[in-house]
């Protein structure tokens, strides 16, 4: 059984902990989103990819990880049912090294089909906390993602040099 001086801490951090109550939300949100995005046949992460491929004519993998604030190999496995399914096209540049993806006509369908479910999803978001309160808390995790997304998240780790034999 945990002490009661670690009990206190849980509570603490199930509170205050930004962490833990943005991935509360996040999963409250992404559950309204999916279920309103269920006829297209697109979950929310798909449609956000969608999304950020429809803004341009093509994108390396690491320009869109970066802008989604999301790490390359995430992004790849997200991107590897899109691919699948004929909405998305992964073609290596000139340097071989870089992967550039674009939106299919398949891809700007399922766009154009999936964008009523998300305003719907979106105005139901927007009507639950109301008009001022989306729009601070948009502000707010606006902020938020750019003051943080380049902070380092604690000590950097060097790996282990391991002796040569």
């Amino acid at each position: 059984m945990a002490s009661p001086k670690t009990i206190r801490a849980t509570k603490q951090v199930a509170a205050y902990c930004a962490c833990f109550n943005l991935r509360k939300a996040t999963r409250a949100v992404t559950q309204l989103y999916d279920k309103a995005l269920a006829p297209s046949t697109l979950r929310v992460t798909q449609f956000t990819l969608l999304v950020a491929l429809s803004r341009t004519e093509q994108l390396t993998l690491s320009q869109v990880a970066e802008h989604l604030v999301m790490d390359r190999t995430t992004l790849a496995r997200n991107l590897t049912p899109l691919e699948r399914d004929g909405l998305v096209t992964i073609r290596r540049g000139p340097d071989r090294r870089e992967r550039y993806m674009h939106l299919t006509l398949r891809g700007h369908q399922a766009l154009e089909q999936a964008l009523p479910l998300w305003r719907q999803a979106q105005a139901q978001v927007e009507r639950s906390v109301g008009h001022c309160a989306w729009s601070a808390l948009h502000e707010g995790l606006q902020e938020l993602t750019r003051t943080l997304r380049d902070v380092p998240s604690g000590p950097e780790r060097r790996p282990e040099r391991r002796p040569m034999s």
